[in-house]
């Protein structure tokens, strides 16, 4: 029989895509995100979805624990969350007008201690914002808990439009990763979303 679901993430969105795709699982709240670990995007979100993996694995060692990170990342500057709204306007004063990337690092964590993992990338553009239009949003509070300060399924997706790899990527899970390392395949290598 094979071990419980475990996300640990407390995110909704990535709650919300497991739920539509009929993959059941209980959450936990693996805290923070811990240190920054390599240089290239691939190896932050991985590094992050790893800690996460290995936070839930502590306090469920019988379960499988899945993990996931998602990172702006425009040109060589990296876009987590802002900490408040002066931070989540200049992030996306950062991305207008122009195409930045979204990975989304996916970690499986086994009882037995194996993990399988895989860094998704995604394409977005972000046109130039109509006058009101950046105010109106930063008023609305929706870049709260979003990396690079937008989700591309609400009210961004006005203005933000995804070019290249799955929007599943930019959102936060992309469920074919997430089937690929619950059965097993060998994918720990970054690949395009």
């Amino acid at each position: 029989m094979t071990a419980p679901l475990v996300l640990a993430s407390g995110s909704p969105r990535r709650i919300a895509l497991l739920k539509a795709a009929g993959i059941e699982c209980e959450t936990l709240d693996p805290g923070a995100d811990g240190p920054e670990l390599g240089t290239t995007p691939a190896e932050r979100v991985l590094g992050h979805a790893r800690h996460k993996a290995d936070a839930g694995a502590l306090r469920r060692p019988d379960c499988r624990v899945l993990a996931a990170d998602t990172l702006v990342w425009a040109g060589s500057l990296a876009l987590p969350k802002p900490r408040d709204a002066a931070e989540a306007e200049a992030m996306l004063r950062e991305l207008e007008d122009r195409s930045h990337q979204v990975w989304t690092g996916v970690v499986l964590r086994e009882p037995d201690g194996s993990v399988r993992e895989r860094a998704d990338r995604a394409q977005v553009r972000v046109r130039r914002y109509e006058p009101g239009e950046l105010a109106a949003y930063l008023d609305g509070g929706e870049w709260r808990d979003k990396a690079g300060a937008y989700g591309i399924q609400g009210a961004a997706g006005a203005w933000a439009t995804l070019e290249e790899g799955d929007v599943e990527t930019v959102i936060g899970l992309r469920i074919a990763t997430v089937h690929e390392l619950l059965a097993g395949s060998p994918c720990s290598d970054a690949l395009d979303g």
